[in-house]
């Protein structure tokens, strides 16, 4: 063993030695090669599924009342009081709000002036035609002056008519200073409020008839005539997704929205539905049979390279590259003719930074496979080591 004395040597040479010797001795600390780990790619990733059903179209809409109605009252007048809030349920003959009857009242006071005046003017009449009767029978008058009497009561009698239909008239016009519900039902919305003066047939309160609902959606013009020979129509609500009940088309508007430019199309709700409330939010589902049973992905699934098209599949933790044939598009899905099979597991985010043999790890899973789990339990292993 060579040992050199560091007193013979110049500064700068004893420092160069003291570093190497420092270095010497770390590297023979750490004789221990590192270990390599393996990389694992997280991808994401679907189940194939084969299936005849090929949706056509999907659209959210609201959920209506079959029939709603904008009641207003009949009269014009100073609304002094309401009875009910937007929500309340109502039944049938209910008072909603209330006019100030006064003027009605007076007008109806003015028609029974005038029926009882009608009245007197025709009592009068019968008994001068009464009494021109038994003159007559004696030959004291003429069967002239016997017709006019005759004609006289008959004008009086028509005058009574008309003063009682007026008088009938002018009672229903009262009586319509109360609006009532002509329906059980939820008053949905409320237009006018206490002090306000409306004309006759102003809506002020609406009010959904209990009973069938409607699911109310908007149509682009370009899938109108393509949608009306669907008859598979599946409708849920937003609140319960998976709950998706069959329902029927019952209108199509023959004109579209002026500020939408979508035609309205209401489609009924099963009785099954009866969770639905006026006013949630609902999908409706148009979707007919393919002739054949069609696997599909989503578009981020297909990996381009040298004009041909593939899938990644998943085998034993691991990826291989698959040619695919694509077949058409169905929404924001690719249709695919051949090259995959129902039940494969398909990458569908993370394409472009894959290789053959690659293994990865699907985000999500919970890695119960044995390919899967090796790897992670090695690399924790190992951490724990160091």
């Amino acid at each position: 063993m060579i040992v050199y004395s560091l007193k013979k040597l110049r500064p700068s040479h004893a420092l160069a030695g003291l570093t190497l010797c420092a270095a010497a001795v770390l590297l023979a600390g750490c004789g221990k090669p590192a270990e390599k780990t393996e990389d694992i790619r997280p991808v994401r990733a679907i189940v194939l599924q084969s299936s005849d059903i090929d949706v056509n179209a999907e659209f959210s809409g609201e959920v209506r009342a079959r029939v709603e109605s904008r009641l207003g009252f009949r009269v014009p007048g100073k609304i002094v009081s309401r009875s009910v809030d937007v929500g309340s349920v109502v039944k049938k003959g209910q008072q909603l709000m209330q006019l100030d009857p006064q003027d009605l009242k007076l007008s109806q006071a003015q028609a029974l002036a005038a029926l009882r005046a009608a009245e007197t003017s025709r009592d009068f009449a019968k008994a001068e035609l009464k009494r021109y009767q038994d003159l007559k029978a004696q030959n004291f008058v003429a069967q002239t002056i016997l017709d006019g009497k005759d004609s006289a009561y008959k004008s009086a009698q028509a005058n009574v008519d008309a003063a009682q239909a007026a008088y009938r008239a002018q009672a229903n016009q009262a009586g319509y200073a109360a609006l009532v519900s002509d329906v059980d039902g939820v008053v949905t919305a409320v237009d006018a409020e206490a002090g306000q003066v409306v004309a006759a047939g102003t809506p002020v309160v609406r009010v959904a008839k209990s009973g069938d609902k409607e699911i109310v959606i908007g149509i682009p013009e370009d899938k109108v005539d393509a949608l009306k020979a669907i008859s598979d129509v599946q409708v849920r609500l937003w609140a319960s997704p998976q709950h998706a009940v069959p329902g029927k088309i019952r209108e199509i508007s023959p004109a579209a929205d002026p500020a939408t430019r979508t035609y309205a199309v209401k489609v009924t709700i099963p009785a099954s539905l009866g969770e639905a409330k006026l006013g949630m939010t609902a999908v409706v589902q148009f979707a007919s049979k393919t002739a054949q049973p069609q696997i599909k992905v989503p578009l981020t699934a297909l990996h381009y390279e040298k004009s041909t098209t593939s899938v990644w599949v998943v085998e034993n933790g691991a990826v291989k590259l698959v040619p695919v044939v694509p077949a058409g598009v169905a929404g924001n899905d690719i249709v695919l003719a051949s090259g995959v099979k129902a039940g494969q597991t398909v990458v569908t985010a993370g394409v472009n930074v894959l290789k053959p043999g690659q293994k990865v790890r699907i985000l999500g899973d919970e890695l119960s496979k044995p390919e899967l789990s090796k790897p992670v339990a090695a690399n924790a292993a190992a951490g724990a080591s160091k």
